[in-house]
C-alpha cells in the first residue's frame, strides 16, 4: 500500500474564536472544534462479538476513547494523527476477532460544555441526557435536528459530538443557534 501525501484542510477551520458569540459571565456554554487526529472504527468478526476488552486494550488508554457504535462496533478515537503503521498494528491485536477501518478522514469531532449543556441539545435531539440516565462514558448514535451524531458524554457537564465530515460546519451552525439563549463562546482547537 502507498501512502500519498495530501493536501488537508480542517473541517472546522472557519470555526474561529469568538466569532459566534460572546461568552456569558458565567460560562454556560462553550462549542471547541476538537483536534483532528484519529477516528478508527473496529467491527467484531462474526462470531466474535464479545472482544469489548480486545477493543479497549487498543484504545489510547485515555478515558472514553472508546465508543460503542452498535453491535459489535466501536469507534476508536484520539487527537493524535496515527500512521498506516500504526493502525495496522492495533489491527493485528485482535487477533482475527475483529476488523479496523480508519475514519479519520470522514469524521469531526466537536465538543459542546457548560452548565446548560443538556438543554442546548434537548432542543435537537429525543436521547434522555440527563445525566442520572446517560452517564459519563455512555455513547449513542442519533440525530441532532436532520443530522446524524455520536453523542458521548465526556464529563458531568460536556459532550462530544462526532459526525460526518460534510456535516460538521452544518452542526456547528446548529449548536451555536441552540446555544444563543445561553451565550456561547465558540473556539477551534485545531
Amino acid at each position: 500500500m502507498v501512502d500519498f501525501a495530501l493536501l488537508h484542510r480542517l473541517a472546522l477551520a472557519t470555526a474561529k474564536s469568538g466569532s459566534f458569540g460572546a461568552r456569558t459571565a458565567d460560562g454556560r456554554i462553550a462549542l471547541t472544534a476538537l483536534p483532528e487526529g484519529h477516528v478508527l472504527q473496529v467491527l467484531a468478526s462474526p462470531g466474535h462479538a464479545d472482544i469489548e476488552q480486545a477493543v479497549a486494550k487498543i484504545g489510547d488508554g485515555k478515558p472514553h476513547a472508546v465508543r460503542a457504535y452498535g453491535p459489535g462496533q466501536w469507534f476508536l478515537v484520539g487527537d493524535a494523527p496515527l500512521s498506516s503503521s500504526e493502525i495496522f498494528a492495533k489491527a493485528s491485536q485482535l487477533d482475527g476477532a475483529g476488523s479496523v477501518a480508519d475514519q479519520s478522514h470522514g469524521r469531526v469531532r466537536i465538543e459542546i460544555a457548560g452548565t446548560a449543556v443538556e438543554t442546548v441539545l434537548a432542543k435537537g435531539t429525543a436521547v434522555d441526557l440527563a445525566l442520572s440516565q446517560y452517564p459519563v462514558g455512555r455513547s449513542a448514535m442519533t440525530l441532532i435536528g436532520h443530522i446524524s451524531a455520536l453523542i458521548t458524554r465526556t464529563g458531568p457537564d460536556s459532550f462530544e459530538l462526532m459526525v460526518l465530515r460534510g456535516f460538521a460546519e452544518s452542526l456547528w451552525d446548529e449548536l451555536i443557534e441552540m446555544s444563543l439563549e445561553f451565550g456561547v463562546d465558540a473556539t477551534a482547537a485545531n
